[in-house]
């Protein structure tokens, strides 16, 4: 077995290797050695305390800069309070029972160490409860009588060089991880080198286990400039040669070219149109139905802003398949979505939409809406559609995917909110196509859309897997929205005066939105500290009654309690909208929509809402993507800061879709010093889903580029970053390809194909085959 292989229990105990796993999803040699450090501290230099992330597991190193043990509960239970400095800012460390004597003895005022744990509020500020720590401090004083010379100038390993802090976790602390690749660290010589050897001399890279050794314990910076440089090109280089392959792969696929004809149904759509299309619709639509007319299958990103048109993009796409002969199928990720699209394509296309029935139009074709909580009646006669071919147009959820459901020509599948969207999901519908002569099943095309580009989209499409159309231009009498933070906290009138905004807009004759991120009938929904639940006015007493709680608990229950003090419930829609109905919006007609209601009742409330029948619709994002309500102009988020940023833009824009102008509140509890108050700020800035997207990107990181997960917590991405490196990225596409088109086996290549095997586990080559 070669040495990079060896199983970790082998080297590091079987203990320590049940962590890596459970804790890193390190398993091998190898993959400690690829588990690169996140920074390096140098001795002197203070880490910055100012810019930590809440709720997140961090590493810091800082100097003690007072300690005090509190008694309390009548002087039966204790609590330890360090107070740490970086030089930017302070925070406080708590320790409580008999978790206190220790740190007190070690941490005296003075002492630097490296400090982890995660970062939680209490009292309005950041702290870490019961951190592990490591001290750095010089060797010990020599025993008495003895020579003390070399005394002043005998210091540990870690005086003088740069201290590598590491990806870790609560169970696997940054300097354990460290200890762990020492042990290692002697087979970074056998480590295969995936570059071709051309590529890293004309570069000047340096070879792999050299960038191994000087990334884990570099001398000088200009060592780790160098580790780095050479591992962002592996990076970018092996991902990049397994998308050449997916591409190369796609290319040999068999499609049924679809190019509709003259004076057929596009045409007629096309003439019931009220409005010409904008310069960016047409130009989009050129780049799709070029692809239509190829015989491989269209894999191409619908990238647009909130509101750009980009439902009729694809229904234009999707009636030329219809004109073609072939049937089209949307993929959407709720059934209020689901319905919504239905409702409005069918009310666009008019009698286009009744082909085959009574007032038909002659060349018309069947719309059909297929969902997992029709009736038995209803889902047998849209099945009847599909396999027979008189549906030429089916509007879905996940129930499209089922193997019952089977079409006669699936010529487009269009996928609206790709990220909701597994890739397993995708596959499955994209195989239902209609099979070739031969026997061969040919692949639908496939278009997938999103109003912002998430972190994954925009990663990969920077890689460059899908062909990319972007939509950046609004239809005219689209209006502007201004977007505001309301510190609820800080300024409680704020929040007040938030209230009187919405029954202005309803006294103008319009409507509002206010989003909530939990439903509130269900208690596990809360997050795991709450145990009451509170609204808005009442969250400082509910606060300060928990802290009380947690001061009277025994000393064995103290840590518990401090974990869980000040950690309020995210705000709930029926226990807000019971709220405003009987205070600051009395009167007005509020309802609730959530995600667990009946499907017919969801579709009662958003038909009465559309007809403007009710002012308030207090919501969960159920509405955040396709609602299309003209009238709704203001929109209050509460708990603003509990959504990401593409989340709340994808959001805000269910506003402002009319000829009134749009108005956006964002409530937050999120002292103004905080990450998630800027976050927020960010997003009142500006209207721009794209530079919002890139702020996703660098909060959250791109996620797993070739694999399903959304968030940073699993990225094959180690040292290259997304925004950071588009020229390594496109070089090293370009790279690829070249190399893919030459030897798409990578026969010549054996240390190429090691790192793709390494990297492209059977989950991720899954997801490369299936597109």
């Amino acid at each position: 077995m070669p040495v990079l292989e060896e199983p970790l229990k082998k080297v590091l105990g079987p203990a320590t290797a049940k962590v890596m796993a459970e804790a890193l999803d390190l398993h091998t040699v190898g993959d400690l050695l690829h588990h690169y450090p996140r920074r390096y501290a140098e001795r002197g230099e203070l880490t910055r305390l100012a810019d930590l992330p809440l709720d997140e597991h961090v590493t810091v190193v800082a100097q003690v800069e007072t300690a005090r043990v509190l008694k309390f509960n009548g002087g039966s239970g204790q609590r330890l309070e360090v107070v740490i400095t970086d030089g930017s800012g302070r925070l406080q460390l708590v320790f409580f029972g008999r978790g206190v004597h220790k740190p007190h003895k070690d941490l005296l005022p003075g002492t630097r160490a490296m400090f982890a744990g995660k970062v939680s509020l209490f009292n309005r500020k950041l702290q870490l409860a019961h951190p592990a720590y490591e001290l750095l401090r010089r060797t010990p004083d020599p025993a008495p009588g003895s020579d003390g010379a070399a005394e002043g100038s005998a210091v540990d390993s870690w005086a003088g060089a740069l201290i590598p802090i590491y990806p870790a976790t609560a169970k696997m602390e940054s300097w354990k991880i460290a200890k762990a690749v020492d042990a290692v660290l002697p087979s970074a010589p056998e480590a295969v080198d995936p570059l071709p050897p051309a590529l890293r001399e004309g570069r000047a890279l340096v070879p792999l286990p050299e960038a191994l050794l000087k990334v884990h314990r570099p001398h000088t910076k200009a060592d780790i400039a160098d580790a780095r440089a050479r591992l962002k090109w592996d990076e970018a280089f092996v991902l990049q040669v397994a998308l050449a392959r997916r591409r190369f792969s796609d290319a040999q696929l068999p499609a049924t070219a679809r190019r509709p004809g003259p004076d057929g149904i596009l045409t007629a759509f096309d003439a019931r149109l009220p409005f010409t299309l904008t310069d960016g619709q047409r130009k989009v639509t050129a780049e799709i139905f070029d692809d239509l007319a190829t015989e491989h299958p269209m894999h191409r990103l619908l990238q647009g802003e909130v509101g750009s048109g980009k439902t009729l993009v694809a229904l234009r796409a999707m009636l030329a398949v219809v004109d073609a002969g072939g049937q089209t199928a949307m993929l959407a990720p709720t059934e209020v979505l689901a319905q919504q699209h239905h409702r409005s394509i069918t009310e666009m296309m008019g009698e286009l939409a009744e082909g085959g029935m009574l007032g038909g139009a002659d060349h018309g074709t069947k719309v059909v809406l297929l969902t997992g909580s029709m009736g038995v009646a209803a889902r047998r006669q849209a099945l009847l559609d599909l396999v027979s071919g008189d549906a030429g147009i089916v509007i879905g959820t996940h129930a499209l995917i089922e193997d019952k459901v089977q079409f006669h020509d699936l010529g487009l599948v269009v996928v609206d909110e790709q990220h909701r969207f597994g890739v397993e999901q995708r596959d499955a519908l994209r195989g239902k196509g209609p099979r070739g002569e031969g026997g061969e099943r040919r692949t639908p095309h496939l278009l997938v859309m999103t109003a912002t580009p998430i972190p994954r989209t925009v990663a990969m499409t920077v890689f460059g897997d899908l062909e990319t159309s972007v939509l950046d231009q609004l239809p005219a009498g689209r209006s502007p929205i201004a977007s505001h933070v309301v510190p609820a906290a800080d300024k409680p009138h704020f929040l007040t005066r938030a209230w009187q905004r919405v029954r202005e807009e309803v006294a103008k004759g319009h409507q509002a939105y206010v989003v909530c991120p939990r439903i509130g009938d269900d208690p596990e929904a809360a997050e795991p500290a709450a145990d009451a639940k509170t609204g808005s006015g009442a969250d400082a007493k509910a606060a300060a009654k928990a802290r009380a709680t947690a001061e009277a608990k025994a000393a064995a229950k103290e840590e518990e309690a401090a974990a869980t003090a000040d950690k309020r419930p995210p705000l709930a829609v029926l226990d807000v909208a019971a709220e405003l109905a009987r205070g600051p919006l009395q009167g007005l007609a509020v309802e609730v929509l959530h995600g667990r209601m009946a499907p017919e009742d969801k579709d009662a409330v958003m038909r009465r809402f559309a007809a403007g029948e009710t002012d308030v619709l207090v919501a969960t994002t159920v509405i955040e993507v396709g609602v299309n309500v003209p009238n709704a102009t203001a929109m209050v988020i509460m708990d603003a800061d509990r959504f990401g940023v593409s989340q709340l833009h994808q959001l805000r824009g269910r506003v402002g879709r009319g000829s009134a102008p749009g108005l956006c509140l964002l409530v937050t509890e999120m002292p103004e010093a905080s990450t998630a108050r800027a976050r927020l700020e960010a997003v009142a800035d500006t209207l721009d889903g794209f530079a919002l997207s890139r702020i996703d990107l660098e909060q959250r990181r791109e996620g797993d580029v070739l694999g399903q997960a959304q968030s940073g917590v699993r990225s094959s991405l180690r040292v290259l970053t997304v925004l950071g490196d588009e020229d390594v990225i496109a070089e090293a596409r370009e790279e690829a390809a070249a190399v893919v088109a030459a030897d798409p086996e990578l026969r010549e290549l054996p240390g190429l194909r090691v790192a793709l095997d390494a990297l492209v586990d059977a989950e991720r080559e899954a997801y490369l085959e299936k597109g």
